[in-house]
């Protein structure tokens, strides 16, 4: 279980500091004009907890009860857009146009859901994790 674990991280991991260092620079450069509420590290922070989170009870599942993993990968899938509406939730209250912000949310959220469905495809073909 170790092994995959770590060898997740050693995508996770990287991947993050890049996505991250892209974003900070077009944030900071690029598209300076608008004014972001969220900040970058804070996205990033949530999607690489949560999607390590979701890896590691998927991977619990898929070893326990690995043709119920499919099922756990919808439930995951479900809390984290849940999960993801709370982080958001102070930027909705303050009214205003936010798109920008949804953006440089919801951009990372489709690569990392990526990345989860992919590991979940590997799970689910393999077997037992």
């Amino acid at each position: 279980m170790k092994k995959h674990i770590f060898a997740f991280l050693r995508l996770l991991v990287p991947l993050t500091l890049l996505l991250c260092a892209l974003q900070y620079a077009l944030v900071t450069y690029a598209i300076s004009w608008y004014d972001f509420r969220l900040t970058t590290v804070a996205i990033y922070a949530f999607h690489v907890v949560v999607t390590f989170l979701i890896y590691l009870f998927l991977l619990y599942v898929n070893k326990t009860f690995s043709d119920k993993t499919g099922f756990a990968f919808m439930a995951c899938s479900l809390l984290k857009m849940m999960a993801s509406v709370v982080f958001l939730w102070p930027l909705m209250e303050q009214g205003g146009s936010f798109v920008g912000d949804v953006m440089a949310f919801f951009i990372p959220y489709f690569i990392y859901l990526t990345i989860e469905v992919l590991y979940v495809v590997k799970f689910m073909q393999g077997g037992k994790g």
